[in-house]
């Protein structure tokens, strides 16, 4: 599924002495398919922006578009349950939500809800355990015995049992080790690429964003500060440091590197390796500047 934002606004308490735009203004289009990261710091108004994808809150002004579902200040869908089992939402700490007896019966809550089949629940948990790095000899178990890292994964399980075509992760990997928080997104992206999900990530780690989106928004006090292509977004160091932003680590090493070989070796989004081949080939006086 497609979302399209136009020129949405949204303020929260609107018309009291306690309003605050949250959202000025903002545009943009997200085919179907793709991996987005949305990009900003506390109150750059990203999680406004994501409340608008399964109609938690509605535009002040202006219109957000959902495949089909077209949502305004008058408008929610007609359908809005419909919607909601479209978009699956991981929120920060996932593992909060849980609360049922077993691992299964948390996993089935989701689709239970949307009306779906005992048996279809039965065959849609035995597809998703080992999708989400799960054995299923937990499935019978409390959610509250397992670790903190199988207990996201169940409530990660319990967001594709209701098969979202668009998946919103909303800081993913708060509070997880760098092995953990790797794993995790490494999970995410095979599920996008796998399920053809439309993907929305957001996220701080600039690291994250260069390596599994597509495209790139960058946001800064309710507004869309710049948008575009990893590799050209990432490139312009002066603009994302005006809005308290720097530019991945990987990026950072190349420019230094340029500077002290004096070549040009571009980023293009390259594999660690790929690209330690390419200093490699400079360094031992292989290459220029390819």
């Amino acid at each position: 599924m497609d979302i399209t934002f136009k020129d949405v606004s949204y303020i929260y308490q609107a018309n009291s002495p306690f309003s605050h735009k949250a959202l000025d203004n903002v545009s943009f289009h997200i085919p179907s398919g793709s991996f987005v990261a949305i990009i900003g710091h506390t109150g750059s108004g990203k999680s406004t922006l994501i409340q608008h994808l399964n109609g938690l809150v509605t535009p002040t002004f202006g219109e957000v578009q959902i495949g089909d579902y077209h949502i305004n200040a008058t408008k929610k869908p007609e359908k809005l349950k419909d919607l909601r089992s479209r978009v699956g939402v991981v929120f920060q700490y996932p593992e909060h939500q849980l609360f049922e007896e077993t691992v299964a019966k948390d996993i089935a809550f989701g689709p239970e809800n949307f009306g779906v089949s005992s048996t279809e629940i039965q065959r849609r948990i035995k597809e998703i355990i080992p999708a989400v790095g799960l054995e299923e000899s937990l499935l019978e178990r409390s959610p509250f015995e397992l670790s903190g890292g199988q207990m996201r994964r169940v409530a990660i399980a319990g967001v594709l049992a209701i098969k979202p075509e668009i998946l919103v992760l909303d800081e993913p990997t708060a509070g997880l080790d760098p092995r953990g928080q790797q794993e995790i997104m490494d999970m995410f992206y095979d599920l996008h690429q796998q399920q053809n999900l439309t993907t929305v990530l957001v996220t701080h780690s600039m690291e994250d964003a260069v390596k599994y989106a597509d495209h790139v928004i960058i946001m800064n006090k309710g507004t869309k500060y710049m948008e575009g292509k990893p590799e050209e977004v990432f490139s312009q160091r002066e603009a994302l440091n005006q809005v308290q932003l720097d530019v991945p680590e990987m990026i950072q090493f190349l420019d230094a590197f340029n500077a002290k070989f004096d070549v040009s070796i571009p980023f293009t989004r390259q594999t660690v390796q790929e690209l330690s081949d390419a200093v490699q080939a400079v360094v031992k006086g292989d290459g220029s500047d390819e």
